[in-house]
């Protein structure tokens, strides 16, 4: 079954002029990156329009969160800020009702 969660953060990236595709692969490749941080239960790229992408993330509690804030996608998302896209706006989320995957 799986783990409930409680936190949550909504990352919104804008992407600079023409470099859409290396957004979309950036975000398939933190896909490895979660893969190895155990409080991370829920972790989606998604995409708002053309240029405007976003990674919404879920964890049990607020130390999972803190702890994936400070792991590689944090790390990553710095290091191309201003190469692939414009400063995030990181959002962090309380979790009021989810439907669980069966």
């Amino acid at each position: 079954m799986a783990e409930p969660v409680t936190a949550g953060l909504l990352v919104r990236i804008e992407a600079l002029p023409g470099r859409e595709k290396d957004v979309e692969d950036f975000l398939q490749q933190g896909l490895t990156l979660v893969q190895d941080e155990p409080a991370t239960v829920r972790w989606f790229a998604i995409r708002f329009g053309p240029s405007s992408f976003g990674i919404y993330d879920a964890f049990p509690d607020d130390s999972g969160r803190q702890a994936h804030l400070s792991g590689q996608v944090a790390h990553a998302l710095s290091e191309n800020t201003g190469v692939l896209f414009a400063q995030p706006t990181i959002e962090p989320v309380d979790v009021i009702a989810e439907k669980l995957p069966i």
